[in-house]
């Protein structure tokens, strides 16, 4: 994924007047003007509903936290929702592009390197000041190290310098980590392994034609194992083994 293109498009696509707001709560609203990050108001709804219907109380997973913005969305709501489960998150702050100690494009003191960091601890000064009471782990590693790590259910050590043992099954994943197709394909394949019955699945910019990720929601939804909760414009997606009655969310 080219984050200077994502954050092209969330810019150009926010810019147009809004008519009106899908902020959940107040909280949220003063949330976004101060945490960084590039969530599409829609994915609140969705995080929100996998979450006031998640199937029992194993953890869940964020692939890609950037600084912050979504697992404090995540951290609230649960909160709200008097959920149990803990949230994992899996970045290592690499960004497509990044060259180390280059220059950040002409600017003559700010380095690629320095970006980094500054994303890094921004997500860990962000955290623990907006949900100090359930701050989630972080793990930094590539997704497909994190999965590998929980799959063996290694004691890894987050960026806090606590320790916790990865392993089990999840009940929520929001996958925003990169988004080609190669690898959110292999993300999703990875956490359908470890997916819960009735668990929950958000696939971040499925709408974007740029990306590989509408591929994967096709595919997913093709093998008949997971139905579409919502759009909006990204896509929900529950694996099936959920109770019949459970209500769906209509497309907005």
């Amino acid at each position: 994924m080219s984050l200077l293109s994502k954050v092209k498009r969330r810019v150009f696509k926010t810019a147009a007047p809004v008519a009106k707001t899908e902020e959940p709560d107040e909280f949220l609203g003063w949330l976004h003007f101060a945490n960084a990050g590039m969530l599409a108001p829609g994915n609140i709804a969705g995080i929100e509903y996998a979450i006031s219907h998640l199937p029992d109380a194993s953890p869940i997973v964020e692939i890609g936290s950037f600084c912050g913005l979504s697992a404090n969305v995540i951290s609230y709501l649960l909160t709200k929702y008097q959920a149990a489960n803990e949230l994992i998150c899996s970045d290592a702050w690499i960004f497509e592009g990044a060259r180390g100690d280059a220059q950040l494009g002409k600017h003559p003191h700010v380095t690629h390197a320095a970006y980094r960091e500054y994303v890094r601890s921004s997500f860990m000064r962000n955290v623990q000041f907006f949900n100090p009471h359930r701050v989630p782990y972080a793990v930094e590693l590539v997704s497909d190290q994190f999965i590998e790590a929980w799959t063996r259910a290694d004691s890894v050590t987050d960026v806090f310098g606590r320790t916790r043992k990865l392993g089990g099954r999840i009940s929520f994943a929001y996958i925003d980590g990169d988004h080609t197709y190669e690898q959110c394909k292999r993300d999703f394949q990875n956490i359908d392994r470890l997916l819960a019955p009735g668990g929950f699945i958000l696939l971040d910019d499925s709408s974007c034609p740029q990306f590989g990720v509408g591929s994967v929601l096709k595919e997913a939804l093709q093998s008949n194992t997971y139905r579409l909760i919502l759009e909006n414009p990204n896509a929900l997606l529950q694996k099936l083994g959920a109770p019949a009655d459970q209500p769906l969310m209509k497309k907005r």
